[in-house]
């Protein structure tokens, strides 16, 4: 078999909200591994800011994939990618590499040729921040990846997207995923105590939707909007506690991911509750929306094509 005369069809831009939580995310990847990643594909480029969730992305693609992190240049000196050739047979078939934190160590052009190195051998790399290193490698990735907002998933051709085009989405993007998952956890908190029915997460551009089995009869959403918007004047910190909780202020609260937040519910912008309960006929939910960097009065349409399509 040839496989440099695979070609593939050109997939210019397919979207998917970028979900918030560790587990939604991974989940997320494996459905983009199904219905995207070729069996051919030599360099996957991951592209987005720190903490976006690249690596649960890549962990629901790639079960069982190792991933070198941290800050040790021991690791990043001593990472399969970079000592392919001294293993042989037995390296592995897909190998990762993070950009940003191993360039602190490796040249950039070093980074590169041993990704062409290992790709001429038929195996596989999943370049993080691979932005910074198109410039040297001088070859565009088979799939393409970034996550902001959304996750944005194409197959470029010669002529692109270009790594800096998704970068420049992205990057600017996240800021409304960050507030939106952050006033979703002031939510979570303002009704703690309330009786509810169960419920799922879903997602809308630039806010938070939950999906209620039931009506939630004792729920007065202009009460809850103006508790949530109390605690966004107070400019309370929101910090990382540990993997399944966060601190706003004083309070530890259960969180699904820890480090999707802005620094301070301050941070939060035009906060609004949607004032009434859609009702999904289809499949039963009562469901509730929160939004964040609209006008309030934009949050009625939010089943309008100009909201949800992408600027």
């Amino acid at each position: 078999m040839v496989y440099n005369n695979v070609r593939h069809e050109c997939n210019l831009y397919n979207f998917f909200f970028a979900p918030r939580g560790n587990r939604r995310m991974m989940e997320l990847g494996r459905k983009i591994a199904q219905m995207y990643l070729n069996p051919f594909d030599k360099i996957i480029g991951i592209i987005g800011a720190k903490d976006c969730g690249k690596s649960m992305l890549i962990k629901g693609m790639f079960p069982g994939i190792q991933i070198v992190e941290g800050d040790d240049e021991f690791d990043f000196q001593n990472m399969p990618l970079m000592n392919a050739e001294d293993v042989g047979f037995y390296t592995p078939r897909t190998f990762h590499v993070d950009v940003r934190a191993a360039s602190k160590f490796i040249s950039l052009e070093k980074i590169a040729q041993a990704i062409l190195d290992v790709t001429k051998q038929q195996k596989r790399v999943i370049v993080e921040y691979f932005e910074m290193l198109y410039p040297v490698l001088n070859r565009n990735a088979d799939l393409m990846i970034g996550i902001g907002e959304e996750v944005i998933v194409t197959r470029p051709s010669l002529f692109g997207p270009l790594p800096q085009n998704i970068a420049d989405i992205v990057y600017k993007s996240l800021i409304y995923r960050k507030m939106a998952h952050s006033a979703e956890d002031l939510y979570g908190y303002v009704v703690r105590n309330m009786e509810r029915p169960d419920y799922v997460r879903s997602d809308i551009r630039h806010g938070f939707v939950l999906d209620y089995v039931e009506k939630p009869i004792n729920f007065d959403l202009e009460y809850i909007e103006d508790k949530i918007k109390s605690l966004i004047a107070k400019d309370l910190p929101i910090r990382y506690y540990d993997e399944e909780h966060i601190k706003i202020g004083d309070e530890i609260l259960a969180c699904t991911g820890p480090l999707m937040h802005v620094e301070s519910t301050g941070q939060i912008e035009n906060f609004s509750m949607v004032k009434k309960f859609f009702h999904d006929a289809r499949f039963g939910y009562y469901i509730v929306a929160g939004t964040v960097g609209h006008k309030e009065e934009e949050s009625d349409r939010l089943n309008t094509i100009d909201i949800m399509t992408a600027e």
